[in-house]
């Protein structure tokens, strides 16, 4: 199978194709730094324009990761331009330039994010969850992304999105940030610890692709979320005994809300988001609860 890449030397898309290049699919990365694509991407062939891909050399699949980094600076109006060109307005070519292909092709897997959900308190939510009735920048943006992926579905492609939660790896993603403090026992719960916190192990992010890229009735909505759902305060805990360490220096919501704006619903808003359509389709987790999957990231390669 070819398989078309975009955001392929993130952490998610670097995974994803040792994983499919392993299987002895052939992966193309579209990207602006194509002559590093081969050594992050193992092997894989990075193309600067998607015109560089020969009309006549077939592409069975897409999966759509491209993004920048939502949570590396705060909203200004000149970030809020980059996320969105970014993920809308990259899908949108994407999308054009898959459909006036001779021969479309046949899936576009397209990654989104629980913050699709918003800010929801104590709502139990799923894949069949209405949109927020009041959505901050993050899930208009998620909303705006996946809109622009369904209208792959008018040049007859099978269109799957994935709500990606807060991906939890060995390296890079969100242990990277909190593993320095919590390691020097500088860790704790963010404002209450109440709130709900979504995750995902890496290696089961990698699996759900594959499983919906393998299965051929897989479209609509799928939550790339672990069903062990836990508040901030658990998962805090958890990390701080998976390193050893305590946990007891909490930042409060107002220093949180201070320093980031906006942003700072990445951080304290509250969802609590099961993988049902996910676990339906037939996908079964690797790495289901949270103190497992930490303890197994924090041994020793």
């Amino acid at each position: 199978m070819h398989i078309l890449l975009t955001g392929g030397t993130g952490l998610i898309g670097c995974a994803l194709c040792a994983h499919w290049r392993a299987q002895g699919h052939r992966v193309t990365v579209w990207s602006r730094s194509p002559a590093r694509v081969a050594a992050l991407c193992a092997g894989a062939r990075g193309v600067a324009h998607l015109a560089d891909i020969a009309a006549h050399d077939a592409t069975d699949a897409v999966v759509n990761l491209a993004g920048a980094p939502i949570a590396d600076r705060p909203w200004t109006a000149a970030r809020r331009r980059l996320l969105w060109a970014s993920r809308v307005d990259l899908t949108e070519a994407l999308v054009r330039w898959m459909a006036q292909l001779p021969h479309p092709p046949q899936v576009l897997l397209s990654a989104s994010a629980v913050g699709w959900y918003g800010d929801r308190t104590e709502q139990a939510l799923d894949e069949h969850s209405p949109a927020p009735t009041q959505p901050d920048f993050g899930s208009t943006l998620c909303q705006a992304w996946e809109a622009a992926a369904l209208r792959a579905q008018d040049a007859g492609m099978r269109v799957a999105l994935v709500r990606i939660a807060p991906v939890l790896a060995r390296q890079g993603g969100m242990l990277s940030r909190l593993h320095l403090p919590f390691s020097l026992g500088l860790g704790g719960r963010l404002g209450s610890g109440t709130q709900w916190m979504p995750w995902v192990h890496l290696e089961d992010v990698v699996g759900l692709f594959d499983y919906l890229l393998q299965y051929p009735q897989a479209q609509g909505v799928y939550n790339a979320c672990a069903p062990g759902a836990v508040r901030n305060a658990e998962f805090t805990q958890a990390l701080a005994a998976a390193l050893h360490r305590p946990a007891f220096l909490p930042a409060p919501a107002w220093a949180l809300r201070l320093l980031l704006g906006e942003m700072a619903v990445l951080l304290l808003g509250s969802q609590h988001v099961q993988p049902q359509r996910t676990l339906q389709a037939g996908y079964r987790f690797r790495h289901p609860e949270l103190k497992v999957a930490l303890r197994q990231l924090m041994q020793r390669p």
